[in-house]
């Protein structure tokens, strides 16, 4: 009979998993694996991801409170509202859309810092050679990226320098090789200068150039002045365990509260067709006071963390009826992302998620660096009465939120998704499906999905469901006021999630979504 597994890896790209897996079988710790994974994925999945984006940390050690880390950007000092005079919004594409700082490689570099008060570390060249190699080498252009690259193709094809990203000046096509071998160079050079040059060495400087150049308001001060943070994670109790997500300013009191009410309705239903739309009426409520109160940590008006209160939990639960849905829409929020996870022998679990914001961010490529620049500042509103007003040194709504759970019965999970506002929403599918309903991991990620509202790249805000949901639930949904309509199945438009879970005798299991490329890999620490 052969071992239990002890580690594991998931990413929604299959090299990035391998990545990860490599250096947990090395002995790494989770955090090691995930800034190695980190790197590849930046490589393998450019459309939605990469070092000039954002991170978001939860870390949670056995017998410990986990720890978060906000790894996201502030807007530049000379991101004024004066700056974008003339403007109705924030351009989403070119110079003016890159306005927040990237934090993803300080994200990398305080979550490294936690895992040496672990262990002795691993060297940062071991954490990053593959993703120098993928990069150097070549990456296999996926059906992802195409779909991306043939999107994008007119917004972003006539700026020289994101001709990285075409072939022949044509948009991309599946199956083909695509060299990253600027960015090989700028990881390499991580590698040796450490990961702080992003910031205040080499790289800053040449990247403040380079955006400078591209009309962007961002310069080396800016570089200077970042940090990530080290963040306490909101928090609530159900009677499955207790459910951890990232506050302000990303939307994870959403995630949670989606699940408490949950917890407090699910008893109503009998039927597939009642679990969805429970959890859909569920999400409603949750997104009004997203949408209310979720901005930058300074300027929240209340403390998230009381939305997740018995008092304010039976209040919302109170509007959701089994048998007629809530009128929609809300406002809703866009944004694409990767979402990845992973278990070491320890027992140390880390969810982690990493973004660009929009496919190829706001399609600046800094030429001396290869990183591509995100467009997160487009959240910021140019309405001085909304809550999302740009003020430089602020931070923009964002919808990336990585989820951890501790399960009353002893297990505890990773598990996420990219997809914008679906990121809430499937994680809460996936949750009660395998928690509450018992279903295997792998299928709870891999049955019909739902999505209410937009999500990456989308601008309508009905009901998506996959079709192999509707054929058993869709007519049960209509007749309770649901606005619906049929998408294919296994739809990239639902995400790209998965999960890791920690049985109670330190075995893992994974699984990773059909609607991405990823894998989920288990191991033994070698």
């Amino acid at each position: 009979m052969s071992e239990k597994h002890n580690i594991a890896f998931t990413a929604p790209h299959f090299a990035a998993s391998q990545v990860g897996l490599d250096i947990l079988e090395k002995g790494g710790t989770a955090i090691e694996a995930m800034v190695a994974a980190a790197a590849s994925i930046a490589v393998e999945y450019p459309h939605m991801n990469g070092l000039g984006g954002d991170g978001f940390w939860l870390i949670s050690e056995p017998g410990k409170a986990p720890v978060g880390i906000d790894a996201s950007g502030v807007a530049a000092k000379g991101a004024t509202p004066e700056f974008y005079a003339g403007e109705t919004a924030i351009p989403s594409r070119g110079g003016k859309a890159a306005l927040t700082m990237a934090g993803a490689v300080a994200g990398w570099q305080a979550a490294l810092e936690i895992s040496k008060e672990w262990q002795a570390p691993l060297p940062l060249r071991t954490l990053l050679d593959t993703a120098i190699s993928q990069a150097n080498w070549g990456i296999e252009v996926t059906q992802s990226l195409t779909d991306a690259s043939n999107k994008t193709f007119s917004d972003l094809a006539s700026d020289e320098h994101f001709s990285q990203f075409l072939i022949k000046g044509q948009a991309l096509k599946k199956g083909k090789i695509v060299k990253l071998t600027t960015l090989s160079k700028t990881l390499a050079h991580l590698a040796e200068k450490g990961l702080s040059d992003f910031y205040h060495g080499e790289l800053a400087q040449q990247l403040s150039h380079d955006l400078e150049a591209a009309g962007s308001p961002i310069r080396l001060e800016d570089f200077h002045n970042y940090e990530a943070k080290i963040v306490t994670p909101l928090s609530v109790e159900t009677s499955k365990g207790k459910i951890y997500n990232l506050p302000a300013p990303t939307q994870g009191v959403a995630s949670l509260i989606i699940l408490a009410l949950y917890d407090r309705v699910q008893h109503l239903g009998t039927s597939d067709a009642d679990m969805v739309h429970l959890l859909i009426e569920c999400t409603k409520q949750a997104f009004i006071a997203r949408n209310a109160y979720v901005t930058d940590p300074s300027r929240t008006p209340i403390d998230l963390q009381s939305l997740l209160s018995d008092d304010v939990l039976d209040d919302m639960t109170k509007h959701i009826k089994l048998d007629t849905a809530q009128p929609w829409p809300h406002v809703a929020k866009p944004g694409d992302t990767i979402w990845m996870g992973c278990c070491d022998s320890e027992g140390r679990m880390v969810s982690y998620i990493q973004s660009l914001y929009w496919e190829f961010g706001s399609g600046v490529v800094s030429p001396q660096t290869g990183i591509v620049w995100n467009n997160r500042g487009t959240s910021f509103s140019l309405d001085p009465n909304s809550n999302q007003y740009l003020s430089p040194g602020m931070k923009p709504f964002h919808t990336l939120n990585p989820a951890f759970v501790e399960l009353a019965d002893g297990r505890r999970m990773s598990y996420g998704t990219m997809g914008g506002e679906g990121q809430p929403q499937t994680q809460a599918a996936l949750f009660a499906r395998h928690v509450y309903h018992n279903q295997p991991i792998d299928k709870a990620i891999s049955l019909g999905r739902w999505l209410l509202g937009r999500t990456w790249g989308d601008e309508s805000h009905n009901l998506k469901a996959e079709r192999d949901l509707v054929e058993y639930v869709g007519e049960s949904l209509v007749a309770r006021g649901h606005d619906m309509v049929t998408v294919d199945p296994c739809n990239e438009l639902m995400g790209h999630a998965g999960a890791i879970v920690r049985e109670t005798d330190g075995s893992v299991s994974g699984a990773s979504d059909p609607r991405s490329d990823g894998k989920a890999f288990m191991g033994r620490k070698k």
